[in-house]
């Protein structure tokens, strides 16, 4: 594997990662009053291209990171639709 790619896929893993304790936070607390709806909206569809643009380019990197954070989106989306 590329070097180049590995350092992708850290990077991946630590911003990806990131989102891991608001989804926690808010399934936990069942609480999403302070989340912006918009904001995550933004995020998800910026986030879809990203995984088509990394698509594209046959990047894994770029693959993985935008998928697990798109779920990871959209499991705050659901949570900020179910508990406003």
């Amino acid at each position: 594997m590329d070097p180049i790619e590995i350092i992708g896929l850290a990077a991946a893993t630590l911003t990806t990662s990131a989102f891991i304790p608001q989804v926690y936070k808010a399934w936990k607390h069942r609480s999403t009053k302070d989340i912006s709806l918009t904001m995550y909206l933004a995020f998800f569809t910026g986030t879809m291209l990203w995984l088509y643009y990394g698509y594209k380019h046959e990047s894994l990197a770029i693959m993985l990171a935008n998928g697990v954070t798109g779920f990871l989106v959209l499991v705050m989306l659901f949570l900020k639709l179910k508990h406003k």
